[in-house]
């Protein structure tokens, strides 16, 4: 008579939570494939941040653990920009305020960060200033000329200083995408141009929808 293999409860809990492990780390990583009208919008590989800092004066260091815990739009650019950022960062401060009037509450998980790549003209104090023109929960920042660098390759947002038209007046050739980290972190969406506050709310509705599992 054949003895029955007798398996430890302890050994079916274990087993149990490590599946558990393993499938939410597979969710986390990548998620079911999304709905056809963010293809070109979601990144094919959500890339986690590595570490980098940069500086803003109301806010202080700004930190990839500073992005944990919320939605965060990224945008590149400089404070003398003629149009481009001025631009962006009004259809930004539009899509907040149509955001707020939907869901009739400030959208306290959600965040606009204004990153300068022309540090050697855009102080963080200037840069506090001139984003609180567009809105005062948007955050300006930007670091030393490596941090910059590290920080936009990380992102694939391109830049090039310009050769100067007068002492110290040039432009800026950057990368005029919006891009959207979620909050653990990862680089997960880029939103091209043109930017309209109407498609950026939509978009964002369906990428947080995607993520929270009801899309």
């Amino acid at each position: 008579m054949s003895k029955k293999r007798i398996i430890p409860i302890g050994s079916l809990v274990i087993g149990l939570v490590f599946g558990l492990v393993m499938l939410f780390t597979h969710l986390l990583v990548k998620p079911p494939a999304p709905p056809p009208e963010l293809e070109g919008v979601l990144r094919s590989e959500f890339r986690q941040l590595a570490p980098f800092q940069l500086q803003s004066q109301n806010h202080g260091p700004i930190a990839e653990t500073s992005l944990h815990g919320k939605w965060t739009f990224v945008f590149f650019g400089y404070l003398s920009c003629p149009d481009v950022c001025p631009n962006t960062l009004h259809e930004l401060s539009t899509f907040r305020a149509l955001l707020k009037d939907e869901t009739g509450a400030e959208p306290d998980d959600l965040q606009v960060i204004f990153v300068s790549v022309d540090p050697d003209r855009d102080s963080t104090a200037k840069l506090a200033s001139y984003v609180a023109h567009f809105n005062k929960k948007f955050i300006g920042a930007t670091a030393g000329k490596g941090a910059i660098d590290r920080l936009t390759r990380q992102f694939g947002a391109g830049y090039e200083i310009e050769a100067e038209t007068s002492p110290g007046q040039y432009l800026v050739a950057h990368t005029s995408a919006i891009f959207l980290v979620d909050p653990y972190g990862r680089l997960v969406a880029t939103f091209s141009q043109p930017h309209y506050a109407s498609t950026l709310l939509s978009q964002y509705k369906k990428i947080s929808a995607y993520f929270s599992g009801a899309g």
